[in-house]
């Protein structure tokens, strides 16, 4: 029954709450203020003029309490309930410590006077901070400590992104990624109440979930089976980063637009190391295309001459004609041409 309990208490749903138009009530309230006034100068007026009939001067007073209760405790009252909402802003609204409904949608509303506005992310804390820092720490301090909480929880489209990291990937090899997230809020009550701070939840969940992707990858393939690799196959690293993201923050109502990588690079203790692995690797590929482009042109020229029986090459000569045209494709420099005057014999 606890369980059961407490796994239902993790899975709030959005409620509207009931709310009636605010320009109405807040220009009837004032009516009525303004009528308490003008009941309350009226009661003490005839109070004063009577002359000693009790059921009038009863009357009176009654008049005079009636209008001070409402000017001075129920007309105000009656303004806490008036709510103003932007485009994509939302308000979670509790009434005595229970979860009451989120307004959403732009507009003057008018709601319970008892519902209070809950936020979920606090004010920021200060880090400490010595020497020169601590000047302008004690100054932003203040600052924020002059601003007052917004209630309101954006349903915006926002974007995160954190801090690059170092982690190891698949081969042990230490790499610098960084990440942007766009996201939103799709639950405002899981969002108010199942989490401590949505915000700092998701950068968190963000952070976990690309050390787990990184360490299932290398950085790069190293073979020609084209294996799957951070810098190969980005958009498939990113659709996996996605759901992994999008799995652990559907708790605090949150939604995944998309994630990608941003920076990716060797660690700088191994970036020369593995640049002239990288020149390596490029200059044995490229040697390899033109040694069997070579091989295949040689092959070509001795058939060519065989069919059409220009000359008749022993397997001495056909050896000396496949190592001079292997060197003269395969150098690095022009080959320097050699005229035979005499016979090739």
């Amino acid at each position: 029954m606890t369980a059961k309990s407490s796994e239902r208490k993790l899975h709030f749903e959005e409620i509207t709450p009931r709310y009636a138009n605010g320009m109405a009530v807040l220009i009837i309230n004032i009516l009525l203020m303004l009528a308490s006034v003008a009941g309350f100068i009226y009661g003490i007026t005839r109070v004063a003029q009577a002359d000693g009939g009790t059921d009038n001067v009863s009357m009176y007073i009654a008049l005079l309490v009636v209008s001070a209760i409402y000017f001075l405790l129920i007309g105000p009252m009656l303004f806490a309930g008036l709510k103003i909402l932007k485009p994509n802003e939302a308000l979670v609204l509790t009434l005595f410590g229970k979860y009451y409904g989120t307004l959403k949608g732009e507009g003057f509303f008018f709601v319970n006077p008892f519902a209070v506005a809950f936020h979920p992310a606090p004010e920021p804390v200060p880090v400490a901070a010595t020497g020169s820092e601590q000047a302008s720490a004690t100054a932003k301090t203040t600052m924020q400590s002059m601003k007052k909480p917004s209630k309101i929880i954006s349903l915006k489209t926002m974007t995160l992104n954190n801090e690059k990291q170092k982690i190891n990937d698949e081969l042990g090899n230490p790499i610098i990624i960084g990440i942007v997230v766009i996201w939103k809020v799709v639950n405002t009550a899981k969002a108010a109440f199942n989490v401590d701070n949505y915000k700092e939840f998701l950068s968190i969940q963000c952070d976990s979930a690309l050390r787990n992707i990184v360490r299932l990858y290398p950085y790069d393939s190293t073979n020609e089976d084209q294996e799957k690799s951070l810098r190969g196959s980005s958009q498939e690293i990113a659709d996996r980063l996605k759901a992994e993201i999008q799995k652990a923050v559907d708790i605090a109502g949150l939604e995944i637009l998309e994630a990608r990588i941003t920076h990716l690079a060797y660690a700088p203790e191994i970036a020369a190391a593995m640049l002239q692995r990288q020149q390596a690797s490029a200059i044995i590929a490229a040697r390899q295309m033109i040694v069997e482009g070579a091989v295949g042109m040689v092959e070509m020229a001795l058939d060519k001459l065989s069919q059409r029986e220009i000359v008749d090459l022993d397997e001495e000569r056909k050896a000396a004609m496949v190592s001079n045209l292997l060197v003269v494709l395969c150098g690095n420099k022009d080959a320097q041409p050699i005229v035979n005057s005499g016979s090739i014999y």
